[in-house]
Order: structure tokens, then sequence, then C-alpha cells
């Protein structure tokens, strides 16, 4: 969402660091950044708690889900978890968003 004022800098820095496709479905389309836990919820706009996600992707991760997908909402942040924990793993560093 536009409007979660994000910084510039860093949402060109998550576009960057998921190589400027959907970390879900590699779209190069539509990009959008995508806030793992919400900031409803105490997310705030850290790098590891945003993601690359396109339109569609980030509209199933919020219940949108399209017709013929058999991910639910759930399957979505899930998947959008495992991602950003893998990048980080792959650093040697540990990640998880529920502490």
């Amino acid at each position: 969402m536009i409007s979660s004022n994000i910084p510039t800098s860093t949402r060109k820095a998550i576009y960057r660091r998921d190589g400027y496709r959907c970390a879900l479905c590699d779209s190069t389309q539509y990009l959008q950044i995508h806030h793992i836990i919400p900031r409803g919820k105490g997310g705030n706009n850290e790098p590891d708690n945003l993601i690359t996600l396109c339109s569609k992707c980030h509209g199933a991760a919020h219940g949108c889900i399209p017709e013929g997908w058999t991910m639910t909402a759930e399957d979505v942040e899930q998947a959008c978890v495992e991602y950003v924990s893998d990048y980080y793993a792959e650093r040697g560093e540990e990640w998880w968003p529920y502490k």
C-alpha cells in the first residue's frame, strides 16, 4: 500500500532484494510491498518485515483469493514467512517474525 509511509529508499531496497519480482510467483508486473506482520498487529516498516508481491499475490495475502487458486490466505502468509526466513538464513541470520 502506498499509504503505508514506507520510505522510498526502503521500498527500493526491498524491490532490489527480491529481484524486482514477486517473491511468490516471480511476476514482474504490478509489484507492491507487503507487511508480513501487519502494522495493525505491531508490524513495522523494517526490511525484515517487508516482501515484494504482485497485486494478485498481495490481494491473496489479504484474503482476496483469485478464482481457481487452491492456496488460502494463510498459505500465502506462510509462503511469505518462509521466503524471508530463507533469505536471512542464507546470510547466516535467524529470522522468525512471531517471537
